[in-house]
């Protein structure tokens, strides 16, 4: 693979990282004052789900987050925190592009008719898959230090 600047493996490396730093600011941004002692990000995303014209997800959302709205919010916040820190370091970091894809395929669906979010998500999954099949740990990480992954 030809490649400017930096080879292959390092371009990987470079997109999981801004993948991270991209996960670490979801997780920077959210007042999390707001979001544990008021509720305000479980309540927006259940006025979502509400409105949603499939009734799974509507169902899905009262059974898991709505039924535990104080640790759902501390779920969503600190797995971002854990994705973005595991994705920039590159620890586990298998682990945090599986778990990214999950969570922004969670988002996706939830938010489906929300068209600035779902180009978010859409890229985010798509540099989740791109960093996890071309082993993006291989560079710059503590599981390539490790031996992890190989």
């Amino acid at each position: 693979m030809d490649t400017i600047w930096l080879d292959g493996a390092e371009w990987l490396a470079v997109l999981r990282v801004g993948l991270g730093l991209w996960w670490l600011e979801s997780w920077r941004h959210k007042d999390r004052k707001d979001w544990f002692a008021n509720g305000t990000g479980i309540a927006w995303a259940a006025d979502v789900a509400a409105r949603h014209r499939w009734s799974a997800v509507r169902s899905g959302f009262e059974t898991v987050v709505a039924a535990r709205p104080r640790t759902m919010a501390y779920v969503v916040v600190y797995a971002e925190l854990a994705l973005g820190l595991g994705l920039i370091t590159g620890f586990l970091t298998p682990v945090a592009l599986v778990g990214g894809l999950v969570l922004n395929a969670l988002y996706f669906v939830l938010m489906i008719h929300d068209w600035a979010e779902q180009g978010q998500n859409s890229m985010m999954g798509l540099i989740s898959v791109v960093a996890l099949f071309g082993m993006s740990w291989q560079t710059w990480s503590l599981d390539d230090a490790l031996g992890w992954f190989r």
